[in-house]
């Protein structure tokens, strides 16, 4: 389904699911062309990795054709449809130099309106995806983002950009307003109550801790006499933490009650999930062996319940255990960056959607980079469960910060993505008698409200 804004600009109605990206194709637009005036006035260096990149590209003339074909492509099929704006480059060459100069920046903070009337737009946050937000729904795209060799280099890419990331010099973008460029500071009022908002709007079984009239100081762990509010960088900003009293944890000793693992949408609720299913396919079935990147516990699972949510760029980004336990087993798999159902893109029977690679979340569960935290739960009508953080594009840095043998408990951090999150599934063995509370939130793309971390998600019925 799509939209038409009062410029008459057709965009998905989920086109910024999550807010990672404005919902205005507009102000992307208006972003990109600012990150070309930088790089013809302020030229920079390609990056080791980045020549290293290109090097790869010319070298291989397969990998070039599709490459230059999925530009070549997104362009000509773009003119078919009702998509007027040309926000992506349309040839390599062009996209390396972009590529290039995002690594010297964090991301950004957007408004729109006239000055006096604006209101939040979304944030940057996948500044590489939006370069590449209709290339990637190519068929050229699909095969230059299945590549290994690609995503190999693009893990080193994002390894470089990540290193910015977390130095003082990506703080900028905290305190840093350029309205004639629709920028705002992200520890500007605006949007600081943006984020309020989000938080004070998530849903859960405890009475909202959040009063009317909090604060971003008094719901986050900060300290607002500093100019950066005490944060040293983009990244420990966006992986702020929420003042402990925030979100309470639902009967921690009650091994009967499953927590919610993340501040998250819910998504879907799946049984009788199968070992090995076509999930390339429009409808995206879960397949576990996929999923679970063929782990020895993987058989276990065959049957089972599969709770999948979606993290919001406004939010928190933290994993937190769902269960009294014991990890067993825990590892980040490597997979793909910037691949997506190709039926949820150009080929889409409902018409192109920019919201492609939001909607193709649960495909991203089986081959994109993602944590596999096993954990023995405590109550044995629980048994071994999987929580399952599934990066997506620039944000698949996934820190696992337990071990095998630790135990946990309700409420115990697992782990966090930097840079921001994507989605989550908690995965169940067969057997598994599940009541699930999604506190009047309807599971699926249009869902508005976050769960809260820590509160109930889920009951055992014996």
């Amino acid at each position: 389904m799509h939209n038409t804004d009062t410029l008459g600009i057709h965009y998905s109605k989920n086109q910024g699911l999550g807010h990672w990206l404005p919902k205005n194709p507009q102000a992307v637009e208006f972003w990109i062309k600012k990150l070309k005036k930088s790089v013809a006035e302020n030229p920079q260096p390609f990056i080791p990795e980045i020549a290293e990149f290109q090097q790869m590209v010319y070298s291989d003339p397969v990998l070039y054709a599709n490459m230059q074909g999925m530009f070549s492509e997104a362009h000509y099929l773009k003119k078919r449809t009702p998509l007027i704006w040309e926000a992506e480059p349309t040839n390599f060459e062009d996209f390396i130099q972009l590529l290039n100069a995002i690594m010297y920046t964090a991301p950004e903070a957007y408004q729109t309106g006239v000055p006096g009337n604006q209101s939040p737009a979304g944030m940057i946050g996948f500044p590489i995806n939006a370069l590449l937000a209709w290339p990637m729904a190519t068929t050229f795209g699909y095969d230059v983002f299945s590549n290994a060799l690609v995503n190999q280099q693009l893990k080193k890419i994002l390894a470089y950009w990540s290193k910015f990331l977390v130095t003082e010099d990506s703080r900028y973008v905290l305190i840093e307003n350029d309205l004639s460029e629709d920028v705002i500071a992200w520890l500007s009022e605006t949007a600081q109550q943006e984020m309020v908002q989000v938080a004070e709007s998530s849903l859960g079984m405890e009475p909202n801790p959040i009063s009317p009239n909090a604060t971003f100081a008094d719901i986050f762990n900060c300290d607002p006499s500093d100019l950066y509010y005490g944060y040293k960088s983009w990244d420990d900003f966006f992986t702020r933490t929420f003042k402990a009293q925030v979100r309470p944890i639902t009967e921690p000793d009650n091994d009967a009650i499953i927590t919610n693992a993340c501040e998250s949408a819910p998504l879907q609720i799946v049984k009788n999930v199968a070992l090995s299913d076509q999930f390339w396919l429009k409808g995206q079935p879960y397949s576990l062996e996929n999923m679970l990147n063929f782990d020895e516990f993987t058989p276990q699972f065959k049957g089972g319940t599969v709770y999948q949510a979606f993290l919001s760029a406004l939010s928190f980004h933290r994993w937190h255990s769902p269960v009294n336990g014991t990890i067993v087993k825990a590892y980040v798999v490597n997979g793909t960056y910037y691949l997506e159902n190709l039926g949820q893109g150009f080929f889409n029977p409902d018409g192109p959607d920019a919201a492609a690679p939001n909607n193709s979340q649960a495909f991203l569960t089986a081959v994109a980079t993602r944590a596999l935290i096993f954990i023995q739960a405590d109550n044995p009508a629980i048994g071994l469960m999987c929580v399952m953080p599934v990066g997506m594009a620039e944000v698949s840095s996934c820190e696992i910060t337990v071990k095998t043998g630790d135990k946990v408990k309700k409420g115990d951090q697992l782990g966090m993505f930097h840079f921001g999150g994507s989605t989550h599934c908690l995965i169940f063995q067969p057997g598994v008698n599940l009541e699930f509370n999604t506190y009047g939130e309807t599971p699926g793309l249009d869902a508005a409200n976050n769960i809260r971390v820590n509160t109930q998600i889920a009951r055992v019925i014996s």
